[in-house]
C-alpha cells in the first residue's frame, strides 16, 4: 500500500463521521452552534497544535517556517475553520446531518480542483471527461439526497 493512502483513509473516515458527530454534540449542548464550535476549536488546539508542535520541537526544525508558507497555511486554517463554522450554522439553521454532508463532500472536491488549477495552471485544457466528472459528482450528491434513509 502506498504510504499516503492510510492518511487518505484516516481523512475519509474522520471527515465522513465529522458532521453527524458534530450534530449529536450540538444537540447535547442545547442546540447551540456557538458552544459546539468552541469545542471543535479546543479539539483543534489539542490535535493541530500540540501534536505537530511537539514533533517540530523535538526535531528542532523551526527554520522551515517561511513567510509564504506561514501565510498560505494560516489562510488554509482559516478556510478550514470557516468551513467547520459553515457546517455548524447549517446544522443550527435546519440542515440535517444526512443532507449537509453529501452537499459539502460533493461540492468541496470540485472547488478544490479548480483552486488547485488556479494555483498551478495545467499545461493543457481539461478533458471533456473532467467536466463529465463534475456533473457526475453533482448527480451523485443528488442521488444520495434523493434516496437517503429517512
Amino acid at each position: 500500500m502506498r504510504s499516503w493512502l492510510p492518511f487518505v483513509v484516516l481523512t475519509v473516515l474522520s471527515w465522513g463521521t465529522y458532521i453527524p458527530t458534530l450534530h449529536k454534540g450540538q444537540v447535547a449542548l442545547g442546540g447551540s452552534g456557538v458552544h459546539a464550535f468552541l469545542m471543535v476549536g479546543i479539539a483543534y488546539v489539542l490535535v493541530a497544535i500540540l501534536v505537530p508542535g511537539t514533533i517540530i520541537a523535538r526535531a528542532g526544525s523551526w527554520d522551515l517556517f517561511t513567510s509564504g508558507g506561514v501565510t498560505f497555511t494560516i489562510a488554509a486554517g482559516v478556510l478550514g475553520a470557516l468551513g467547520a463554522l459553515g457546517i455548524v450554522f447549517a446544522l443550527v439553521n435546519g440542515g440535517r446531518p444526512n443532507v449537509v454532508p453529501p452537499l459539502v463532500f460533493a461540492g468541496a472536491p470540485v472547488v478544490s480542483v479548480f483552486v488547485a488549477m488556479l494555483y498551478n495552471p495545467p499545461q493543457n485544457s481539461p478533458s471533456p471527461i473532467f467536466f463529465l466528472g463534475i456533473l457526475m459528482a453533482a448527480a451523485g450528491a443528488g442521488l444520495v439526497l434523493a434516496y437517503k434513509p429517512l
